[in-house]
C-alpha cells in the first residue's frame, strides 16, 4: 500500500499508510534507490510504498519512494551532504520577523533563490509584526522589494493573531512547509492555527538573540484550523511540516554563476550583456544588469544581497 511520510529519524519512519493506520517503518534493504546521496533519506511529505508487518500491525517497511513532486532541501555544512526538509509541496511558508530574533533579509533571499531552483512557490510569513520593529523603514523597504517581485509576503502575529485568517485561508487543504531560522514562532503559528496542538515553543538566547531549537526533527502535521479564523468554517484542515530551526542556512546545487538565475529579477537579463554569459555583472561596460541596477530596475539591497552569496557559494564562508 502507499503512505505519507510524517517524520523520521535514524532510517525509522513515521509512515501514515492508506488504510488508516500509522506505522513505524524500516526501509527495506536499508537503501533507496536514488541519484543522489542525502542527509536523510526521506523528508516528511514524501509518498512511499510499504509492506505491513505480517507479525504486528503497526510496523512495516518501505519497498519504494514514489517520485517527488517537488523538494525542498539545503545543504548540510556537518554531513557534507544535501539534506532533504520537505517534500510535495504546495506552499513554502518562509517564515521571517522585524526582530526577536533579529531580521536577516539574505538569509530570506538565500531560501528564493532556493525555492526558485527547485521550482517552488514561496511565501513570505512575517512572523511577530506587533513588535515595534515592524515600522523601521529599511525592514518596511525589504518587504516591499519582495512584493515588486511577485513575492507573496504575509504580515501576520501568533501573539496579536493580525494577518491569521489570510495565512489560514491560504493553506486550507495545502501542503506546506514552515521553514527560518530558530526562534521566529513556527512552533507558535502552528498552536495558534490548530487550537488542540500544543507543540513546545522555546525563548531566545538572551546573549546573542537566538532562537532555541525546539523542533529537532521535520514532522508532518495535520492540523484542524481554527474555526474563528475560517469565520466559524468547521472542519478546515491542513497539512503542516514543522521543519528544525536553521542557523545557516546554505545553498545546495546552485554554482555562483548561476546564481544570477535563481534572482527573479536578474533571470531574464542574463545572457544580454555585451560580454554575454562570460559578464561577471560587476564592472563590466555594457552589462544589462549593472545597468537595471543604475536605473532604479533592480534594487540595490537585492544586488548588494546576491554579491554576498555568491561570495559565500564560492569560498564557503556562509555568514548571517
Amino acid at each position: 500500500m502507499q503512505g505519507t511520510v510524517l517524520g523520521g529519524t535514524n532510517n525509522t519512519f513515521s509512515v501514515e499508510c492508506e488504510d488508516g493506520v500509522t506505522r513505524l517503518c524500516s526501509i527495506k534493504g536499508k537503501q533507496l534507490k536514488s541519484d543522489t546521496r542525502y542527509y536523510n533519506p526521506l523528508a516528511p511529505g514524501d509518498v512511499v510504498k510499504v509492506e505491513k508487518d505480517v507479525l504486528d500491525e503497526e510496523k512495516g517497511q518501505i519497498l519504494e519512494l514514489i517520485p517527488r513532486k517537488n523538494a525542498f532541501l539545503r545543504w548540510n555544512v556537518k554531513g557534507r551532504t544535501p539534506q532533504l526538509l520537505a517534500a510535495n509541496l504546495d506552499y513554502l511558508l518562509l517564515v521571517t520577523t522585524p526582530d526577536e530574533p533579529p531580521f536577516r533579509p539574505r538569509f530570506i533571499d538565500r531560501e528564493l533563490a532556493q525555492a526558485e531552483y527547485q521550482n517552488l512557490e514561496p511565501v513570505i510569513v512575517c512572523n511577530k509584526y506587533d513588535l515595534p520593529a515592524a515600522c523601521d523603514a529599511d525592514f518596511q523597504n525589504r518587504l516591499s522589494i519582495w512584493e515588486s517581485l511577485g513575492y507573496r509576503v504575509l504580515r501576520i502575529s501568533a501573539k496579536s493573531g493580525e494577518g491569521l485568517t489570510e495565512l489560514a485561508e491560504l493553506i486550507k487543504d495545502k501542503t506546506c512547509a514552515l521553514v527560518g531560522q530558530s526562534g521566529i514562532g513556527k512552533s507558535s503559528l502552528v498552536n495558534v492555527l490548530d487550537n488542540t496542538c500544543v507543540l513546545k515553543t522555546g525563548s531566545l538566547s538572551q546573549k546573542y538573540g537566538r532562537g532555541q531549537h525546539t523542533t529537532t526533527k521535520g514532522t508532518l502535521l495535520r492540523l484542524q484550523i481554527t474555526e474563528s479564523l475560517m469565520g466559524g468554517l468547521k472542519n478546515a484542515v491542513t497539512s503542516i511540516i514543522d521543519t528544525p530551526g536553521i542557523r545557516r542556512f546554505v545553498l545546495n546545487d546552485i554554482e555562483a554563476e548561476e546564481l544570477a538565475l535563481y534572482f527573479r529579477e536578474f533571470k531574464p537579463l542574463v545572457g544580454k550583456c555585451s560580454f554575454g554569459m562570460s559578464c561577471k555583472h560587476v564592472t563590466e561596460p555594457g552589462c544589462k544588469i549593472l545597468e537595471a541596477v543604475h536605473a532604479g530596475v533592480i534594487s540595490e539591497e537585492r544586488y548588494e544581497s546576491w554579491l554576498r552569496i555568491q561570495e559565500e557559494i564560492k569560498t564557503g564562508g556562509w555568514k548571517d
